[in-house]
Formats: structure tokens, sequence, C-alpha cells
């Protein structure tokens, strides 16, 4: 375990390439912003969105939207589509493409759950890059006061319909809302699928996101609400 723990938390050399494992929300965001920080330089978005392409896997957010994100952040995105089935393979498949561009590291935004990271690394090995997690084993709501004092803000947009209501959907999470969770028992950082976030602005964002909130639906027990641009 000591040899893992020394991977995931290596500091990247100053001017090293990453790649970004780019969900839309907060923790991906906060790792790419301090995979900045101590200096590496961040050259993609990598997403997978389902086999229609219409959202991706993580979040359920559609290809526009996160493709706006990434224009707001002024990085590509690059993006494949995948069944959960076929999601490995894909995925495998995006890293060695970034690999190839000389790419060393991939940068991903987990905080302590172990078979995310074993994943990670495992992948990661097979394509020839080192898997970065920058906020390995932070404590999940010392991280969440350091997304918001960098100036960060995101709203949810999925949630775990047995733990949390519709009436948090669209809501910005803020330090009172993470306090209201707690008080419920419920995880601030959202880290056991809680909720989902879509980051919409901070200071990674040449302009703050344009969105507006549609529909609410149902998918595979969560409820998710409709992002639209504009």
């Amino acid at each position: 375990m000591a040899a893992a723990g020394a991977r995931v938390n290596a500091v990247a050399p100053a001017g090293r390439r990453v790649a970004v494992s780019w969900s839309g929300g907060k923790d991906s965001c906060l790792a790419l912003y301090r995979s900045q920080q101590l200096g590496a330089v961040p050259t993609a978005l990598l997403t997978v969105f389902d086999e229609e392409g219409a959202r991706s896997r993580s979040h359920g957010l559609s290809m526009e939207v996160v493709a706006a994100q990434a224009d707001c952040l002024g990085l590509p995105l690059h993006a494949a589509r995948a069944s959960w089935q076929s999601y490995e393979a894909r995925f495998r498949e995006l890293l060695g493409e970034r690999v190839a561009t000389g790419v060393c590291d991939v940068v991903f935004g987990d905080i302590d759950l172990e078979p995310h990271r074993e994943w990670e690394e495992r992948v990661c090995t097979a394509s020839g890059a080192r898997a970065w997690l920058p906020l390995w084993r932070g404590g999940r709501r010392a991280l969440l006061d350091e997304f918001w004092a960098a100036g960060f803000r995101c709203h949810l947009v999925a949630v775990d319909r047995q733990k949390l209501g519709r009436d948090v959907l669209g809501a910005e999470l803020t330090p009172a809302l993470a306090d209201r969770f707690e008080a419920a028992g419920i995880d601030a950082c959202g880290e056991n699928g809680e909720f989902h976030t879509l980051v919409t602005d901070g200071p990674l964002f040449r302009a703050p996101l344009a969105f507006t909130f549609g529909d609410v639906v149902e998918r595979s027990g969560c409820l998710a609400i409709d992002v639209l641009l504009g």
C-alpha cells in the first residue's frame, strides 16, 4: 500500500503534460486546479459518454454541456462512447491517444475510494501512463472548503432519490447546504453517491458557463435535472 500511496500522491514536475479525467463536477475540477497549482500543464479533458453520446457516464451531462465547460476552461475535450461493459476498453483507447502525444500523467479527482484508485492505476499502467490523484486522502469537507475558497461554484445536477429529494436539484452547493447535508447524515462531498455536481464558474474559467435548468427525470434510481446551455 505504501508504494501505491507514493504513486498517487507524487507531485508532477513543473511543465509535465497531463490529461484530466473529467466528470464536469467539483472533484475533477479541484484536481485539475491543484495539478496546475503544482506546476503541471493540462493538455486535455477526457470524458466517456454513453453509446449514443447523449450523456456522460459519470454525471449524466450532455455532450454539449461538457464541451461548453471545456471551452470555458480553454482545454480540448476528447470523448469516447461506451457501454458500461466496454467502458474500460474505450477509456484505455483515450489514454493511449494522449500518451502518443507526450502525456505522461492522467489526473483523477478521487478522494479515498480504494477500488477507484486501483482501477485508475491499472488502466493507466496498461496504457503507459501514470495515475495522479491530487486530492487523495484529503479531508472531504476540507477539500470542499478549498474549492470554495478558490472561487469555484457548482450546482447539484443529480441525487440518489433514496437520500435526497428533487428540492435540492439545481441548487448551488454552498457551505450552508453542505452543513445541512452533514446534519442529516449526508456526506458533504457526496462521495457515497448521494449527489453529483456541475461546476459553472471559478478561477480556471475564462467566462462563467451560461446555462439554465430544464426538466427533472429519473435515471437508474437517481433524480437528475437537465442542464441547458444559454
